[in-house]
């Protein structure tokens, strides 16, 4: 970043967040503008530009801040990266937290949504609906599983850490089970619960502040029912047993926003499949009214004491 920036950054008025994306993309912009309408100034930019540096007051450096620390983080992405770069990251978001730096999500939550064993765990520990859930590092353990399971119907076998559908895989015998190796030593599977009904459809909620911000179907020919994968979104209301299942969902891993998957079994419940601390909304956008950038924005300012300034500024 250039002196000047730098330098025009650290005079800034009005509250100024630290975007963590991959890259400049649909979010990324949608987040900066709606920002901007409410005086905020974001600055997109990766987590891996974090750094440790103790001859800073706060022990860290972020480009583009000078000496100052954000205002707020707002986490769209950590990044790949090994098992030391991510613990790294992580730990430094920690520490922003510690030192009284929001952090939305924060990286407890991050941590709860990426392995999805955890997720599930806090489901079933705080009485929300979710399917049976198994996870195994033992392929003898997990073969006999399947054996034991798999009369009742097939389990769903997922990647611990995944996204965007990626990696799923029905399993109906133990003969279907890959190689642990390919799963990076641990079995995660669900009990499958999806009933094609003139195809497949899931709900995606996004939660936000303890509320249903938005919501969509998923319809697709398919039973992996993501729109990276071809699902199509389509406007849906929800009932008052889906909204309270997905904002229960969104507090048993302490997302301040999340995307919420819900599936509705053959018993016409429904169950939380997944939760993502760092959704996207691209196709939900495609079937929402208003601007759902501009929702978060206001919502995240106002819960971290920002929204007076921000509103100031712009007028």
């Amino acid at each position: 970043m250039p002196p000047s920036l730098e330098a025009d950054l650290a005079l800034e008025a009005g509250p100024r967040i630290a975007l963590l994306v991959d890259k400049i993309e649909f979010h990324a912009k949608e987040l900066t503008r709606a920002f901007a309408k409410l005086g905020a100034r974001a600055v997109p930019m990766r987590l891996s530009a974090f750094s440790l540096d103790t001859r800073r007051p706060s022990g860290i450096a972020i480009p583009g801040f000078g000496t100052r620390l954000p205002d707020l983080v707002l986490v769209r992405a950590v990044g790949l990266g090994t098992f030391e770069s991510t613990t790294l990251r992580l730990g430094l978001l920690h520490a922003l937290v510690g030192m009284g730096v929001p952090v939305a999500n924060s990286p407890r939550s991050i941590e709860l949504c990426v392995d999805k064993a955890a997720t599930s765990f806090r489901c079933f520990n705080q009485g929300v609906a979710t399917p049976e859930t198994f996870a195994l590092e033992s392929p003898r353990q997990t073969r006999a599983l399947v054996r034991r399971e798999s009369s009742r119907g097939p389990l769903v076998l997922k990647p611990l850490f995944g996204a965007q559908g990626r990696g799923l895989k029905l399993i109906r015998h133990e003969s279907d089970l890959p190689d642990i190796a390919e799963m990076a030593g641990v079995y995660y599977l669900q009990r499958y619960i999806g009933v094609e009904r003139d195809g497949f459809s899931d709900c995606r909620a996004l939660v936000a502040g303890g509320r249903v911000l938005a919501a969509m179907t998923r319809r697709a020919d398919h039973w992996i029912t993501n729109v990276k994968l071809g699902a199509k979104p389509e406007p849906v209301t929800l009932d008052d047993e889906m909204r309270d299942l997905a904002v229960r969902a969104a507090a048993a891993v302490e997302a301040e926003f999340a995307g919420v998957d819900l599936l509705r079994g053959a018993d016409g419940r429904w169950y939380v499949i997944e939760v993502n601390s760092m959704p996207g909304w691209q196709g939900l956008q495609s079937v929402t009214d208003f601007s759902i950038a501009d929702e978060l924005a206001a919502l995240l300012l106002a819960r971290h004491g920002l929204a007076r300034g921000a509103a100031e500024l712009a007028s």
